[in-house]
């Protein structure tokens, strides 16, 4: 089965509306992980604008199943991330200004970069994943920076998905095959929702685990929060 990370970004975007503290990042992510997700995903960002650095330091003691940390690896990240030394961090190459991830890492141009951080963190004993496109040379140079899985960035597949374009999915099967046989493990997340995670799901083998946060919000204020991470809990059941 793959597994569920829900990524609690907009829990936080919603409490800092406000500048108090409701709702509260901490008993949301306990009823999350009490509903039955596997994972908690958190991606802080320099301004803080939504998951605050020290949300990831009230985080470590609280998340019981595993706790992924997403982000840029400047250095106040990698601090932080050796500090709190979640079970994974996921490296993404998100500007400053970007409103959201918008591309993956070229693991060519950035090799060097990447080995660096990378062998810092595998040296910590947190588990390491990179941000690509499923494009087999990113994937490819991603082995050679020594990670230990690949998140394919799935906006593409989900954007032609709701078009009806089924096929957007083949090059995300070509991307799995090949992280098979390069011996990387397999992460995936970005717009995924209820709407294609079954079909996409179905269709990627070895998926070890999505990481889901907008969309699974959205469709919680309409559902409830325990019965949809139910649902993608179900659809995720092979």
């Amino acid at each position: 089965m793959t597994k569920l990370s829900v990524n609690v970004n907009k829990i936080a975007t919603l409490r800092n509306a406000r500048g108090g503290d409701v709702p509260n990042l901490i008993k949301t992510v306990k009823d999350i992980e009490r509903f039955g997700a596997q994972g908690i995903t958190i991606h802080p960002r320099p301004d803080e604008r939504h998951i605050r650095y020290q949300d990831a330091r009230d985080l470590k003691d609280v998340v019981t199943t595993e706790f992924n940390i997403e982000g840029n690896p400047v250095e106040k990240f990698i601090n932080l991330v050796l500090e709190v030394r979640p079970e994974q961090v996921t490296l993404v190459p998100d500007s400053v200004d970007a409103i959201t991830s918008n591309a993956g890492w070229d693991t060519v141009k950035h090799k060097i970069f990447l080995k660096e951080v990378i062998e810092e963190f595998k040296r910590n004993g947190i588990r390491t994943s990179v941000f690509v496109d499923p494009i087999p040379e990113m994937i490819e140079g991603a082995k050679l920076i020594g990670t230990d899985r690949i998140e394919l960035y799935t906006e593409d597949f989900a954007t032609k998905f709701k078009n009806g374009q089924l096929s957007a999915v083949k090059p995300y099967v070509e991307a799995a095959l090949l992280a098979q046989d390069l011996n990387l493990g397999l992460n995936a997340g970005h717009d995924l929702s209820l709407e294609n995670i079954q079909f996409f799901s179905d269709s990627i083998p070895d998926l070890l685990e999505v990481s889901i946060g907008h969309a699974l919000i959205a469709e919680a204020l309409y559902d409830g929060l325990e019965k949809t991470i139910k649902s993608y809990l179900k659809a995720l059941d092979k």
